[in-house]
């Protein structure tokens, strides 16, 4: 079976402005990877679970999810809306949003899966690394549980350090430094006959 969410099942910019838009928009890339055959018939769906009871967590976290005929294995799709999304939690609108879909005959493959996944949302720092990661693939891997916020937050410091290193040189007009064994250009100037030295000095810059 493939992986429950993979980075095509991750949208770090969900412009979603309802709970049904977003629905669609992370059920979308279900479709896309081949696990809903039917899209308007697992929305409707997944609209007739919401409608039995709001799916919205506090703490800013929703979770649509239903079984459906629709489903050909159990996946989750991942969400974060910078707006946020009301799923009737009581504390306000989601930023993080989960769809967990399973299919008909998985007993209750989804309920295992919305188990697993509220406990981890339990954890400030699985939370706060979902908020602040910054590719899908990352995204999903902390999802899967394949790597822990601890190394999320410490791969992204990481990173951050050798860009500002990077755009701090740039700024500098600093080069890196020649390879061991490549000749300088006080080497090969040393090395040219003084004719071509003196002309090479006098000549003006190409344009």
């Amino acid at each position: 079976m493939s992986e429950m969410i993979t980075a095509d099942l991750v949208d770090l910019d969900l412009s979603a402005d309802t709970k049904e838009a977003a629905a669609r928009a992370l059920a979308e890339r279900m479709a896309a990877l081949g696990r809903v055959t039917d899209l308007e018939g697992f929305l409707a769906d997944v609209a007739a679970r919401e409608a039995q009871m709001p799916t919205g967590l506090d703490g800013g976290i929703g979770i649509p999810h239903c079984r459906s005929a629709h489903v050909t294995e159990p996946t989750l799709a991942f969400g974060r809306s910078a707006a946020g999304i009301d799923f009737g939690a009581a504390d306000g609108p989601a930023d993080l949003v989960f769809l967990i879909a399973a299919p008909a005959g998985a007993d209750d493959a989804h309920l295992t899966i919305l188990s697993a996944l509220a406990r981890q949302l339990m954890n400030a720092e699985f939370t706060a690394a979902l908020r602040s990661v910054a590719d899908t693939a990352t995204a999903a891997a902390l999802i899967r549980g394949d790597v822990t916020p601890q190394e999320t937050a410490s791969g992204q410091a990481a990173s951050t350090e050798v860009e500002a290193e990077t755009e701090t040189d740039s700024a500098s007009g600093e080069t890196p430094p020649a390879e061991a064994g490549a000749p300088g250009p006080e080497a090969a100037s040393a090395g040219a006959p003084p004719a071509a030295t003196e002309a090479q000095a006098t000549q003006s810059p190409t344009t």
